[in-house]
């Protein structure tokens, strides 16, 4: 999108592939982290966010997830849980942050493998994405935030999770577009809220409110 055009909202349709690659123990998940496409690095770290549109899931990533539960290691599951995805403008280094974690965890306890329960394995699995117009458009700052509230959270999560490392850039399209349009706080504004920590629903309902300070006059 060039941020110079009107800003089109775009939304998305996907299809969840397994990659033919499953791990039972750490040793096997370790050496598949860094053979996966991003693809799979990004599905496993973000689908939570746009499976549960109005409520916070318990375990923000696959890995941590699995980590809890399959393999009983908490202290390893607490970590991968605790990563900053916000801290991150790539799949590349975002995939390398998971890898050290998980080296580091097999050096202290020197390398104990523990092997899941029969049926637990970790598939792999990748997201092949569609995208599309919405047809919605707007060609001025105070049109941009009234088409915030008609567009769904799938256009939300499309262009405030996706776009930062899918373009590899540190901000959001909102953000990207806004600063092009002479709202330099705005977009800042909208930078400061960590998307990571909110519901589809509330990320939503904060951007709206941040435009509402300064154009409700004009909606």
């Amino acid at each position: 999108m060039n941020p110079a055009d009107p800003f089109v909202f775009y939304t998305q349709w996907r299809l969840v592939l397994l990659t033919g690659r499953k791990a039972h123990n750490i040793d096997q998940w370790l050496k598949h982290l860094k053979e996966v496409t991003g693809s799979s690095i990004f599905y496993h770290t973000h689908h939570q966010y746009l499976a549960h549109h109005f409520e916070k899931p318990t375990f923000h990533n696959d890995f941590s997830l699995w980590a809890s539960q399959a393999l009983q290691e908490q202290r390893l599951a607490e970590k991968l849980a605790s990563i900053d995805l916000l801290a991150f403008s790539s799949i590349r280094q975002l995939r390398e942050a998971i890898i050290e974690i998980v080296e580091d965890f097999v050096r202290e306890t020197k390398g104990r493998l523990r092997e899941c329960p029969p049926g637990e394995d970790f598939y792999f699995c990748e997201s092949q994405s569609f995208d599309m117009s919405t047809g919605i458009v707007a060609t001025t700052v105070p049109e941009f935030f009234e088409a915030l509230r008609l567009v769904s959270n799938v256009s939300i999560y499309f262009h405030f999770f996706e776009a930062r490392l899918r373009l590899e850039r540190p901000e959001n399209d909102f953000s990207h577009w806004l600063v092009h349009h002479g709202e330099e706080e705005l977009a800042k504004a909208i930078d400061r809220i960590n998307p990571y920590v909110l519901t589809l629903d509330e990320l939503k309902a904060e951007i709206i409110k941040i435009g509402a300070r300064s154009y409700a006059h004009a909606w």
